[in-house]
Protein backbone atom coordinates (compact mmCIF):
# COMPACT_ATOMS: atom_id res chain seq x y z
CA UNK A 1 0.00 0.00 0.00
CA UNK A 2 0.97 3.49 -0.84
CA UNK A 3 0.53 6.68 1.42
CA UNK A 4 -1.06 7.96 -1.75
CA UNK A 5 -4.13 5.29 -1.36
CA UNK A 6 -3.90 5.89 2.47
CA UNK A 7 -7.62 6.75 3.80
CA UNK A 8 -7.77 9.56 6.56
CA UNK A 9 -10.89 9.82 8.68
CA UNK A 10 -11.21 13.23 10.19
CA UNK A 11 -13.03 13.15 13.64
CA UNK A 12 -14.48 16.94 14.28
CA UNK A 13 -17.78 18.59 15.22
CA UNK A 14 -16.23 22.05 13.74
CA UNK A 15 -17.27 21.93 10.18
CA UNK A 16 -14.64 24.58 9.67
CA UNK A 17 -11.70 22.46 10.72
CA UNK A 18 -13.62 19.55 8.76
CA UNK A 19 -13.16 21.81 5.93
CA UNK A 20 -9.34 22.65 6.19
CA UNK A 21 -8.20 19.40 6.88
CA UNK A 22 -10.39 18.23 3.85
CA UNK A 23 -8.60 21.06 1.73
CA UNK A 24 -5.75 19.91 3.12
CA UNK A 25 -5.58 16.25 2.73
CA UNK A 26 -7.53 15.53 -0.21
CA UNK A 27 -4.88 16.43 -2.59
CA UNK A 28 -2.82 13.07 -1.57
CA UNK A 29 -5.75 11.01 0.84
CA UNK A 30 -8.66 9.37 0.35
CA UNK A 31 -10.35 11.75 3.35
CA UNK A 32 -13.76 10.50 5.49
CA UNK A 33 -15.43 12.95 7.88
CA UNK A 34 -17.45 12.60 10.74
CA UNK A 35 -19.22 14.87 13.05
CA UNK A 36 -19.66 12.94 15.88
CA UNK A 37 -17.66 10.24 17.65
CA UNK A 38 -20.69 7.60 17.19
CA UNK A 39 -20.59 8.23 13.74
CA UNK A 40 -16.75 7.81 13.64
CA UNK A 41 -17.36 4.24 15.12
CA UNK A 42 -19.86 3.72 12.75
CA UNK A 43 -17.35 4.57 9.50
CA UNK A 44 -14.52 2.61 11.47
CA UNK A 45 -16.51 -0.75 11.85
CA UNK A 46 -17.86 -0.56 8.07
CA UNK A 47 -16.72 -0.99 5.01
CA UNK A 48 -14.04 1.34 4.55
CA UNK A 49 -11.48 1.36 7.37
CA UNK A 50 -9.39 4.08 7.55
CA UNK A 51 -5.68 4.05 8.01
CA UNK A 52 -4.96 7.00 10.25
CA UNK A 53 -7.80 8.96 12.46
CA UNK A 54 -7.36 12.69 13.11
CA UNK A 55 -9.60 12.47 16.22
CA UNK A 56 -10.65 16.01 17.94
CA UNK A 57 -10.55 15.77 21.99
CA UNK A 58 -12.88 17.97 23.03
CA UNK A 59 -16.76 17.10 21.32
CA UNK A 60 -20.37 16.92 22.69
CA UNK A 61 -21.94 13.47 24.06
CA UNK A 62 -18.64 11.56 22.91
CA UNK A 63 -15.73 13.23 23.67
CA UNK A 64 -12.35 12.07 21.45
CA UNK A 65 -11.16 9.91 24.81
CA UNK A 66 -14.25 7.59 25.09
CA UNK A 67 -13.61 6.95 21.15
CA UNK A 68 -9.99 6.11 21.46
CA UNK A 69 -11.37 3.98 23.95
CA UNK A 70 -13.74 2.06 22.10
CA UNK A 71 -11.03 1.59 19.01
CA UNK A 72 -9.03 0.53 21.30
CA UNK A 73 -11.29 -2.52 23.02
CA UNK A 74 -11.89 -3.60 19.38
CA UNK A 75 -9.88 -6.19 17.81
CA UNK A 76 -10.92 -4.81 14.39
CA UNK A 77 -9.81 -1.24 14.89
CA UNK A 78 -6.87 -1.30 18.07
CA UNK A 79 -3.95 -1.11 15.44
CA UNK A 80 -5.59 2.12 13.57
CA UNK A 81 -3.22 4.57 14.68
CA UNK A 82 -5.00 7.83 15.70
CA UNK A 83 -3.81 11.75 16.18
CA UNK A 84 -5.61 13.87 18.38
CA UNK A 85 -6.39 16.97 17.49
CA UNK A 86 -6.78 19.56 20.09
CA UNK A 87 -6.58 23.58 21.39
CA UNK A 88 -5.14 22.53 24.54
CA UNK A 89 -1.18 22.36 24.24
CA UNK A 90 -1.05 21.65 27.86
CA UNK A 91 1.42 18.91 29.01
CA UNK A 92 -1.14 17.30 31.36
CA UNK A 93 -3.12 16.97 28.33
CA UNK A 94 -0.73 15.43 25.73
CA UNK A 95 0.57 12.70 28.39
CA UNK A 96 -3.18 11.60 29.21
CA UNK A 97 -3.60 11.10 25.82
CA UNK A 98 -0.62 8.88 24.78
CA UNK A 99 -1.20 7.51 27.80
CA UNK A 100 -4.34 6.22 26.61
CA UNK A 101 -3.04 4.81 22.96
CA UNK A 102 -2.84 8.29 21.40
CA UNK A 103 0.01 8.17 18.75
CA UNK A 104 0.79 12.15 18.17
CA UNK A 105 -1.01 15.46 18.73
CA UNK A 106 -1.93 18.01 16.22
CA UNK A 107 -2.42 21.38 17.66
CA UNK A 108 -5.28 23.71 16.44
CA UNK A 109 -5.23 25.98 14.83
CA UNK A 110 -3.50 23.66 12.26
CA UNK A 111 -0.23 24.65 10.46
CA UNK A 112 -0.26 22.75 7.31
CA UNK A 113 3.22 21.81 7.14
CA UNK A 114 3.37 20.25 10.89
CA UNK A 115 0.15 18.64 10.29
CA UNK A 116 1.35 16.88 7.27
CA UNK A 117 4.65 16.06 8.36
CA UNK A 118 3.07 14.11 11.72
CA UNK A 119 0.12 12.58 9.56
CA UNK A 120 3.10 11.10 6.95
CA UNK A 121 4.89 9.64 9.40
CA UNK A 122 2.15 7.78 11.20
CA UNK A 123 1.61 6.34 7.57
CA UNK A 124 4.75 5.46 7.43
CA UNK A 125 5.24 4.00 10.96
CA UNK A 126 2.08 2.00 9.78
CA UNK A 127 3.08 0.99 6.48
CA UNK A 128 6.22 -1.03 8.21
CA UNK A 129 4.26 -2.11 10.95
CA UNK A 130 1.49 -3.78 8.36
CA UNK A 131 4.53 -4.82 6.66
CA UNK A 132 6.22 -7.02 9.76
CA UNK A 133 2.70 -8.34 10.34
CA UNK A 134 2.63 -9.71 6.94
CA UNK A 135 6.14 -11.26 7.19
CA UNK A 136 5.71 -12.69 10.21
CA UNK A 137 2.41 -14.01 9.32
CA UNK A 138 4.01 -15.45 6.13
CA UNK A 139 7.19 -17.18 8.07
CA UNK A 140 4.65 -18.42 10.97
CA UNK A 141 2.71 -20.56 7.78
CA UNK A 142 5.84 -21.70 6.59
CA UNK A 143 7.20 -22.26 9.99
CA UNK A 144 4.11 -24.62 10.61
CA UNK A 145 3.85 -26.05 7.35
CA UNK A 146 7.61 -27.28 7.67
CA UNK A 147 6.84 -28.90 11.35
CA UNK A 148 3.71 -30.52 9.66
CA UNK A 149 6.09 -31.54 7.13
CA UNK A 150 8.96 -33.11 9.61
CA UNK A 151 6.08 -34.11 11.75
CA UNK A 152 4.51 -36.24 8.72
CA UNK A 153 8.15 -37.41 7.78
CA UNK A 154 8.90 -38.34 10.85
CA UNK A 155 5.46 -40.42 11.74
CA UNK A 156 6.09 -41.88 8.15
CA UNK A 157 9.66 -43.21 9.22
CA UNK A 158 8.32 -44.71 11.90
CA UNK A 159 5.45 -46.68 11.08
CA UNK A 160 7.78 -47.68 7.90
CA UNK A 161 10.59 -48.96 10.91
CA UNK A 162 7.98 -50.56 12.39
CA UNK A 163 6.51 -52.81 9.52
CA UNK A 164 9.68 -53.28 8.39
CA UNK A 165 9.38 -55.85 11.87
CA UNK A 166 6.45 -56.46 11.36
CA UNK A 167 7.45 -58.19 7.70
CA UNK A 168 9.95 -60.78 9.95
CA UNK A 169 6.66 -61.94 11.98
CA UNK A 170 3.44 -62.41 9.74
CA UNK A 171 1.37 -63.00 12.45
CA UNK A 172 1.13 -59.88 13.68
CA UNK A 173 -1.58 -58.46 11.11
CA UNK A 174 -2.50 -55.03 12.63
CA UNK A 175 -0.83 -55.60 15.83
CA UNK A 176 1.03 -52.39 15.25
CA UNK A 177 -2.13 -50.09 15.09
CA UNK A 178 -4.01 -51.69 17.85
CA UNK A 179 -1.38 -51.63 20.48
CA UNK A 180 -0.75 -47.86 19.30
CA UNK A 181 -3.97 -47.46 20.20
CA UNK A 182 -4.35 -49.64 23.44
CA UNK A 183 -1.48 -47.25 25.05
CA UNK A 184 -2.67 -43.65 24.11
CA UNK A 185 -5.92 -44.78 25.53
CA UNK A 186 -4.93 -46.89 28.96
CA UNK A 187 -2.87 -42.95 28.81
CA UNK A 188 -5.88 -40.80 28.64
CA UNK A 189 -7.60 -42.91 31.26
CA UNK A 190 -5.00 -42.29 34.12
CA UNK A 191 -3.76 -38.74 32.71
CA UNK A 192 -5.75 -37.84 35.35
CA UNK A 193 -4.33 -40.49 38.22
CA UNK A 194 -2.87 -38.83 41.06
CA UNK A 195 0.78 -41.06 40.15
CA UNK A 196 0.47 -40.78 36.46
CA UNK A 197 -0.93 -36.80 36.25
CA UNK A 198 2.62 -35.57 36.79
CA UNK A 199 4.04 -37.61 33.58
CA UNK A 200 0.66 -37.82 31.52
CA UNK A 201 0.23 -34.71 29.87
CA UNK A 202 -0.92 -34.12 26.21
CA UNK A 203 2.29 -33.83 24.93
CA UNK A 204 3.57 -36.85 26.64
CA UNK A 205 0.67 -39.04 25.28
CA UNK A 206 1.27 -37.90 21.55
CA UNK A 207 5.11 -38.98 22.23
CA UNK A 208 3.79 -42.51 23.71
CA UNK A 209 1.36 -43.08 20.57
CA UNK A 210 4.36 -41.82 18.15
CA UNK A 211 7.25 -43.93 19.46
CA UNK A 212 4.76 -47.53 20.44
CA UNK A 213 4.57 -49.13 17.29
CA UNK A 214 9.16 -49.51 17.96
CA UNK A 215 8.01 -51.89 20.52
CA UNK A 216 8.91 -54.44 18.19
CA UNK A 217 11.33 -53.06 16.45
CA UNK A 218 14.30 -55.16 17.97
CA UNK A 219 12.77 -58.77 16.12
CA UNK A 220 14.81 -58.01 12.85
CA UNK A 221 17.56 -59.48 14.80
CA UNK A 222 15.73 -62.56 15.39
CA UNK A 223 16.89 -65.35 13.66
CA UNK A 224 14.04 -66.78 10.89
CA UNK A 225 14.28 -70.07 12.59
CA UNK A 226 13.26 -68.39 15.71
CA UNK A 227 10.72 -65.95 15.00
CA UNK A 228 8.99 -68.10 12.64
CA UNK A 229 8.99 -71.07 14.48
CA UNK A 230 5.63 -72.60 14.52
CA UNK A 231 5.56 -74.50 17.67
CA UNK A 232 6.84 -73.77 21.11
CA UNK A 233 10.32 -72.57 21.16
CA UNK A 234 13.00 -74.49 23.77
CA UNK A 235 14.67 -72.48 26.42
CA UNK A 236 17.92 -71.99 23.98
CA UNK A 237 15.31 -70.41 21.85
CA UNK A 238 13.72 -68.67 24.13
CA UNK A 239 16.80 -67.17 25.65
CA UNK A 240 17.73 -65.61 22.05
CA UNK A 241 14.02 -64.48 21.37
CA UNK A 242 13.95 -62.38 24.29
CA UNK A 243 17.41 -60.37 23.33
CA UNK A 244 14.79 -58.78 20.86
CA UNK A 245 13.62 -56.15 23.68
CA UNK A 246 17.95 -54.93 23.95
CA UNK A 247 18.38 -55.14 20.20
CA UNK A 248 15.91 -52.27 19.95
CA UNK A 249 16.47 -50.37 22.05
CA UNK A 250 20.01 -50.59 21.31
CA UNK A 251 19.25 -50.13 17.84
CA UNK A 252 17.40 -46.78 18.50
CA UNK A 253 20.52 -45.56 21.02
CA UNK A 254 22.63 -45.58 18.19
CA UNK A 255 19.78 -44.12 15.69
CA UNK A 256 20.33 -41.08 18.86
CA UNK A 257 23.88 -41.06 18.39
CA UNK A 258 23.67 -39.87 15.03
CA UNK A 259 21.65 -36.65 15.21
CA UNK A 260 23.01 -33.68 17.51
CA UNK A 261 20.44 -33.47 19.99
CA UNK A 262 18.46 -36.25 21.54
CA UNK A 263 14.47 -36.34 20.74
CA UNK A 264 12.09 -36.93 23.11
CA UNK A 265 10.23 -39.89 21.42
CA UNK A 266 13.35 -41.76 20.18
CA UNK A 267 14.05 -41.50 24.35
CA UNK A 268 10.68 -42.63 25.10
CA UNK A 269 10.63 -45.33 21.64
CA UNK A 270 13.68 -46.79 23.45
CA UNK A 271 12.06 -47.34 26.92
CA UNK A 272 8.88 -49.53 25.50
CA UNK A 273 11.32 -51.35 23.20
CA UNK A 274 13.85 -52.48 26.03
CA UNK A 275 11.42 -53.01 29.05
CA UNK A 276 7.85 -53.58 27.64
CA UNK A 277 8.72 -57.59 29.19
CA UNK A 278 9.19 -56.31 32.25
CA UNK A 279 6.82 -57.57 35.10
CA UNK A 280 5.90 -55.51 38.08
CA UNK A 281 7.38 -58.31 40.49
CA UNK A 282 10.37 -58.05 38.79
CA UNK A 283 10.47 -61.67 37.09
CA UNK A 284 10.38 -59.75 33.48
CA UNK A 285 13.31 -59.58 31.65
CA UNK A 286 15.55 -58.19 29.82
CA UNK A 287 16.54 -56.47 33.33
CA UNK A 288 14.65 -57.70 35.91
CA UNK A 289 13.10 -54.05 36.56
CA UNK A 290 10.07 -54.07 38.71
CA UNK A 291 7.14 -51.69 40.57
CA UNK A 292 8.51 -47.52 40.40
CA UNK A 293 11.66 -48.70 38.71
CA UNK A 294 9.87 -49.79 35.19
CA UNK A 295 8.98 -46.46 33.14
CA UNK A 296 5.67 -45.45 32.87
CA UNK A 297 5.85 -46.10 28.97
CA UNK A 298 6.74 -49.44 29.03
CA UNK A 299 3.87 -50.45 31.90
CA UNK A 300 1.61 -49.32 29.24
CA UNK A 301 2.90 -51.15 26.58
CA UNK A 302 3.68 -54.39 28.50
CA UNK A 303 -0.36 -54.45 29.10
CA UNK A 304 -1.48 -53.32 25.41
CA UNK A 305 0.57 -55.84 24.44
CA UNK A 306 -0.60 -59.09 26.55
CA UNK A 307 -3.31 -58.02 25.33
CA UNK A 308 -3.59 -58.08 22.03
CA UNK A 309 -1.12 -61.64 22.01
CA UNK A 310 -4.56 -62.74 23.97
CA UNK A 311 -6.94 -61.90 21.62
CA UNK A 312 -5.08 -62.96 18.81
CA UNK A 313 -4.83 -65.67 16.90
CA UNK A 314 -1.33 -67.31 16.13
CA UNK A 315 -0.19 -70.41 14.40
CA UNK A 316 0.88 -72.30 17.96
CA UNK A 317 -2.71 -71.02 19.84
CA UNK A 318 -6.24 -70.29 18.86
CA UNK A 319 -7.54 -66.71 19.64
CA UNK A 320 -8.52 -66.90 24.13
CA UNK A 321 -12.35 -66.24 24.51
CA UNK A 322 -12.78 -62.14 26.26
CA UNK A 323 -13.58 -63.90 29.42
CA UNK A 324 -10.89 -65.70 29.42
CA UNK A 325 -8.18 -62.60 28.41
CA UNK A 326 -10.30 -60.42 31.08
CA UNK A 327 -9.62 -63.11 33.63
CA UNK A 328 -5.72 -63.47 32.96
CA UNK A 329 -5.05 -59.58 32.80
CA UNK A 330 -6.95 -59.53 36.46
CA UNK A 331 -4.75 -62.32 37.64
CA UNK A 332 -1.88 -60.11 36.62
CA UNK A 333 -2.68 -57.33 38.48
CA UNK A 334 0.31 -56.45 40.93
CA UNK A 335 2.16 -59.30 39.51
CA UNK A 336 2.77 -58.53 35.94
CA UNK A 337 1.09 -55.41 35.48
CA UNK A 338 0.91 -52.16 37.27
CA UNK A 339 -2.15 -51.98 39.81
CA UNK A 340 -3.41 -48.71 38.68
CA UNK A 341 -3.06 -49.61 35.33
CA UNK A 342 -4.42 -52.53 35.15
CA UNK A 343 -7.36 -51.24 37.22
CA UNK A 344 -8.09 -48.65 34.43
CA UNK A 345 -7.63 -51.23 31.65
CA UNK A 346 -10.12 -53.27 33.61
CA UNK A 347 -12.68 -50.64 34.30
CA UNK A 348 -12.82 -49.76 30.41
CA UNK A 349 -12.07 -53.09 29.14
CA UNK A 350 -15.26 -52.82 26.28
CA UNK A 351 -13.19 -49.81 25.16
CA UNK A 352 -10.13 -51.70 24.64
CA UNK A 353 -12.31 -55.12 22.91
CA UNK A 354 -13.78 -52.25 20.55
CA UNK A 355 -10.42 -51.17 19.53
CA UNK A 356 -9.61 -54.09 18.80
CA UNK A 357 -12.67 -54.94 16.43
CA UNK A 358 -11.59 -51.70 14.62
CA UNK A 359 -8.24 -52.97 13.97
CA UNK A 360 -8.73 -56.25 13.26
CA UNK A 361 -6.73 -58.46 11.02
CA UNK A 362 -8.22 -59.34 8.05
CA UNK A 363 -9.57 -63.30 8.02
Amino acid sequence: MQTQTATILIVDDSSENLYVLNELLRPKYQVLAATTGELALRIVNGQAKPDLILLDVMMPVMDGYAVLANLLAEPATRDIPVIFLTALVGAGEEERGLKQGAVDYITKPIVPVVALARINTQLQAKLARDWLKNQNATLEAEVARRMEENNLTQQVSIRALAHLAETRDTDTGNHILRTQSYVQHIATLLRHHPRFEALLSTQYIELLARSAPLHDIGKVGIPDNILLKPGKLTPEEWTVMKTHAKLGSDAIEHAEGDIERSLPFLSVAKEIARWHHEKWDGSGYPDGKCGEGIPVSARLMALADVFDALLSVRPYKPAMPLDKVRTIIAEGRGTHFDPDVADAFLAHFDDFVAIARLHADEA
